[in-house]
């Protein structure tokens, strides 16, 4: 979408990503994910939605006002039924959900020393074929890869909706999702030197991915955002000691981030859990701000909406009404007065308004329309 293209709507979110004063404040972020809320919204008969998810989902999105969005994800809600994930299988499955015990590669992962020796035998080998075979033609082809999907869904979802890149900025990642938290943890803990060589390896190749992705932002002319997603913490605090973090991660994600920084990308980080702990040491690394704030779990608000980058500009918040407590268990009133205390304690420019992460089914239809109601309140302000 070319600066002439864009509608009054699209033209408030890029505003606010490039943090100039604007009348009103962009919609982001609004991902309901029951299918009769869907339908309701997009004014489409019910089962309409899984007769047509990408079309009736993008009505949906088009009749809230959202602004923009970055991840694209029309055919989330059909694993969801009224009550919430169907799935059952597939979560059972997953290594997280502690049910059993994973085999990988023919290796049982019954505790860290087996995490040890899947890393060795099979992970960092596998690491290196790929930093060697990302070469310049391989480069040029993520570059291309990315500007055609970034076109591709913004054509979907049509001039009144700006599309900003999401999950094509690599960076080195915790492996609980594959391991399993005992297991990985373990590991983590007792094999800091392995732990550090894995981190390494794959930002060596997120160094070379994201070198292709900061090209694909300068020649797609592409919007100068990306939201950082990897859940690193819980209610309680962060999943290993910042310490360590400090000398195993942070300078290996650093690094590899270098390109987009360079060239003029504005990286915000997803918030899970309390991440209090990270939001300084993210901030000194370059990042510009965050997204998806749990309020209830310690993650202060209006003291991050009061910090600067590493540059001393203001934050880019994309702030949202909380989907764990107010969206599910409050009143209209209490979305209302969430909206309100989220933009009187929210930065000067650069903030984005919505829910903080998907809306899951459960959600009362009143306090929905609360929500798009006060939305739509604060865009036209």
């Amino acid at each position: 979408m070319t600066t002439e293209s864009l509608s009054e709507r699209a033209q408030l979110a890029l505003d606010a990503l490039y943090q100039r004063p604007t009348r009103g404040i962009p919609t982001s972020m609004v991902f309901v994910m029951q299918h009769a809320h869907i339908e309701r919204l997009a004014g489409a008969e019910p089962g309409a939605y899984r007769a047509d998810p990408e079309g009736v989902y993008t009505r949906m999105q088009q009749a809230v006002g959202t602004c923009l969005i970055d991840q694209w994800i029309p055919y989330n809600p059909l694993t969801m039924g009224d009550r919430g994930y169907e799935a059952d299988s597939e979560v059972r499955d997953r290594p997280t959900s502690g049910k059993h015990v994973a085999e990988l590669d023919g290796i049982l992962i019954d505790g860290p020393e087996a995490v040890a020796a899947h890393l060795e035998q099979v992970v960092f080998p596998q690491l290196s074929a790929a930093i060697a075979a990302f070469d310049d033609d391989a480069s040029r082809r993520r570059t291309a890869e990315v500007i055609a999907e970034e076109r591709t869904v913004q054509q979907l979802l049509g001039p009144e909706i700006l599309k900003v890149p999401y999950a094509v900025v690599a960076f080195p990642a915790l492996g609980y999702g594959t391991y399993g938290y005992e297991p990985y943890f373990s590991a983590y803990a007792l094999y800091p030197e392995l732990m550090e060589r894995h981190f390494a390896l794959q930002a060596d190749l997120a160094l070379l991915n994201n070198r292709a992705v900061a090209r694909a932002y300068v020649e797609g002319a592409l919007p100068p955002l990306i939201r950082l997603d990897h859940d690193m913490a819980d209610g309680r605090g962060l999943l290993v000691r910042p310490e360590t973090l400090d000398r195993l991660w942070f300078p290996h994600f650093a690094r590899c981030l270098e390109p987009v920084l360079a060239a003029g990308v504005r990286l915000i980080w997803h918030c899970d859990g309390n991440l209090m702990a990270m939001v300084p040491r993210l901030l000194e690394v370059g990042l510009h701000g965050f997204q998806g704030f749990q309020y209830e779990h310690g993650m202060d608000y209006p003291c991050i909406c009061r910090m600067r980058t590493r540059d001393g500009d203001p934050l880019i918040i994309f702030a949202g009404v909380s989907v764990t407590r107010t969206l599910p268990l409050g009143t209209p009133a209490d979305v209302r007065r969430e909206l309100r205390w989220l933009v009187e304690n929210g930065p000067p420019v650069g903030l984005v308004l919505g829910a903080s992460s998907s809306i899951t089914p459960g959600v009362s239809w009143a306090n929905i329309q609360a929500l798009v109601e006060g939305l739509a309140y604060y865009r036209s302000r």
